[in-house]
């Protein structure tokens, strides 16, 4: 009895942290290219990442260009736009 009480604990802790903590990290790191007011380019082997940035980008040493950075970003969709499905001939 203990154990299963203690297993439904757990299980509802850990849902509960999946659940706050919201979209999957990534992360690209590389040499800095550019730095702008709400973007950096980053190259991560012969590809160019534009990540953009905003005020409440933390950002921690010196930052700029030539420097080498580790960006952790997530994927958030800015707008989502359904269609319905064509109807079908009979």
């Amino acid at each position: 009895m203990k154990f299963s009480a203690l297993f439904t604990g757990i299980a509802l802790l850990a849902a509960s942290t999946a659940m706050a903590a919201g979209a999957k990290t990534y992360q690209v790191t590389g040499p800095v290219l550019e730095v702008k007011g709400d973007v950096i380019v980053v190259q991560k082997g012969k590809e160019k990442w534009e990540i953009a940035k905003d005020k409440d980008t933390k950002v921690t040493g010196d930052l700029k260009v030539g420097s080498k950075v580790t960006i952790m970003y997530t994927m958030k969709a800015a707008t989502i736009e359904a269609k319905a499905e064509a109807a079908k001939k009979k």
